[in-house]
């Protein structure tokens, strides 16, 4: 295989994991990038490797809250009225994606690839002398008002069916885990197979380093066109500047995927979550392990010297102006679940995650007989399935077993 040259588009966390788990098979790799690895969905996601994620974005009863999602401009989950017109073929799998056997289903295919997706990452860690990054001490999902901490029984019943181990707390038990929580929560669950990582951005540059250092080449560049040979072969990608020779490719571009893989041959509903951060450097309070809103969809997570407010899902592509109110109204939220949170030192970004409307990724070939391989739309779990997703890729490549069946997560589902 060490005659194998392989190009990866794409540097997010994913790409990354993909060139380092071909580099470790003995494949020459190459990641093609037109900016710093790690400059965009990986610098500012939530941190948590959220193993425990099984349960679909969109689940039965998600028509009732379409009409809600357009009219309320600050709620978790928010559709920009201008771009509906664009993400209407996409939204109406969404819905279809919720009825309830099609959720539960989906459940099962996520929970088949979350099963040890933390392992996958240890020895790229090791490697890359990068253990010091990942936290294990589980996380909570807290819940601010009686009713919707019931309304989350089915969904936590979905879960343990699913081998998802889950302990139901109450308040004060919570609490014990983590002082600074309000007193006005309802309870919530604690899930101790999560983890996190104390910076997402680091972890991501530093494997990266350690892929440049173990061999890899990072080229600067983006890539325009793929040239294929009467077969429909990819023998090589090009870019503004020159044409670069391949026996594989892998598509690991995030949301900016989609025209690319158009010219692999196929069509996908691949759309882009627009999602805030408000990371906060002088906190005031301490936190030991990520706390999950469901309700309002906000994670706080513990970084190196600071705690990052994420989540909220914002539909309006790639083109449009980041609303910083949603990041700003992050802040309040962080406020509301712990009530010392001192938020006067923050900073809000805002960056793309790709997004399936089935919320699963698409791991594996572009069509069956191809060598471009296609490695995105992991929605909110890109951090938590790159070292999977990339082990799946290479064992693709290199025509090993798969560790995980691929089928449901083919590019031909759709």
């Amino acid at each position: 295989m060490s005659q194998l040259h392989a190009i990866v588009v794409g540097a997010g966390i994913v790409g990354v994991c993909s060139a380092l788990q071909l580099q470790r098979k003995g494949i020459r790799v190459t990641l093609m990038e037109r900016d710093e690895p790690g400059a965009g969905a990986s610098y500012g996601n939530a941190s948590v490797l959220a193993s425990e994620s099984v349960i679909p974005i969109s689940m039965p009863g998600m028509t009732r809250k379409v009409p809600g999602m357009l009219l309320d401009p600050m709620g978790p989950l928010r559709i920009r009225w201008s771009y509906l017109p664009r993400l209407a073929p996409w939204l109406w799998r969404f819905v279809m994606a919720g009825r309830k056997t099609e959720a539960e289903r989906i459940t099962n295919d996520l929970a088949r690839i979350l099963d040890g997706c933390i392992e996958d990452f240890r020895p790229l860690l090791k490697a890359a002398d990068a253990e010091n990054l990942l936290v294990e001490r589980g996380w909570i999902g807290a819940y601010l008002s009686d009713s919707a901490l019931e309304n989350a029984l089915y969904a936590t019943e979905l879960q343990k069916r699913n081998g998802v181990s889950v302990k139901k707390m109450s308040t004060s038990e919570l609490r014990e885990l983590e002082p600074a929580l309000s007193r006005n929560i309802a309870g919530g669950y604690y899930y101790p197979g999560v983890a996190h990582v104390v910076d997402s951005h680091k972890l991501t540059v530093r494997l990266a380093e350690h892929f440049l250092a173990s061999g890899g080449t990072l080229l600067k560049e983006s890539a325009k066109d793929l040239l294929k040979d009467h077969k429909g072969t990819v023998y090589a990608v090009a870019t503004d500047s020159d044409e670069h020779s391949c026996d594989a490719l892998v598509i690991a571009a995030g949301a900016w995927s989609r025209d690319l893989v158009r010219k692999a041959g196929v069509r996908l509903p691949l759309d882009t979550e627009r999602g805030y951060h408000y990371t906060i450097k002088q906190p005031g309070i301490t936190l030991s392990r990520p706390v999950y809103v469901p309700e309002t969809g906000l994670a706080c997570t513990p970084l190196d010297e600071s705690i990052r407010l994420a989540g909220t899902v914002e539909f309006g592509g790639l083109k449009a102006s980041p609303d910083w109110k949603r990041a700003e109204v992050l802040a309040s939220r962080g406020k509301e679940l712990f009530p010392e949170l001192d938020t006067n030192h923050g900073s809000s970004w805002m960056g793309f995650r790709p997004s399936m409307p089935d919320s699963l990724p698409v791991i594996g070939p572009a069509t069956p007989a191809s060598n471009a391989y296609l490695a995105f739309g992991h929605g909110h779990l890109g951090l938590t399935l790159a070292a999977r997703t990339g082990r799946m890729i290479s064992e693709m490549i290199c025509g090993e077993p798969v560790c995980v069946d691929p089928y449901p997560y083919r590019s031909m589902r759709f």
